[in-house]
């Protein structure tokens, strides 16, 4: 999008942020961060009625997420890395969604020493593809028609992965304080 598109695109009040009280010396960072918090509600609940449609309506975001990274590459995993891969500080909340989808059938543990390696069981590998067949149906043909080209979408992505150590930078600065 150009910047006269941009321009034209914007509010006539401003730019759209959350919160004008920390737009003031930031407001792109703002309008950044307020397109964030959408993204990541709409992505939330995008995984949820998705998996919904898939057969497990019982299924949380981060119980999604959960499988799909212990689906990668049809590779066992440690908690501990899938909690490094998805970014989860919180390991506890891993925990709880691998003992639930331990318990819906969909991965399974195996001890290695003192660790467990999660794998997906035969039902989550199916479970994961009846997902990426109703991605594909419901939002992967409607990206077109959004105008945004593949090389975008990688050159977006690296973008917030790049924010994402900012801000975790950021974190880290202020548990100091």
């Amino acid at each position: 999008m150009s910047q006269d598109e941009t321009q034209t695109a914007a509010s006539p009040r401003g730019p759209i942020v959350s919160s004008e009280h920390l737009s003031r010396n930031a407001q792109e960072l703002s309008e950044f961060e307020f397109g964030m918090i959408i993204a990541s509600h709409a992505f939330q609940r995008w995984m949820v009625r998705c998996m919904t449609a898939a057969g497990l309506p019982e299924l949380g975001s981060l119980d999604v997420l959960v499988l799909h990274s212990i689906n990668h590459r049809e590779r066992a995993k440690r908690q501990a890395d899938i909690c490094l891969v998805l970014n989860v500080e919180d390991t506890h909340t891993v925990t709880y969604a691998l003992k639930k989808l331990g318990k819906l059938g969909l991965v399974e543990g195996e001890k290695h020493g003192k660790e467990t390696f999660y794998r997906t069981t035969d039902q989550g590998r199916a479970t994961c593809q009846r997902y990426a067949e109703i991605r594909e149906a419901c939002l992967v043909d409607s990206l077109s028609t959004l105008g945004i080209e593949r090389e975008d979408l990688h050159r977006i992505a690296a973008s917030l992965r790049a924010m994402s150590g900012l801000y975790d930078q950021a974190a880290r600065s202020a548990a100091s304080l």
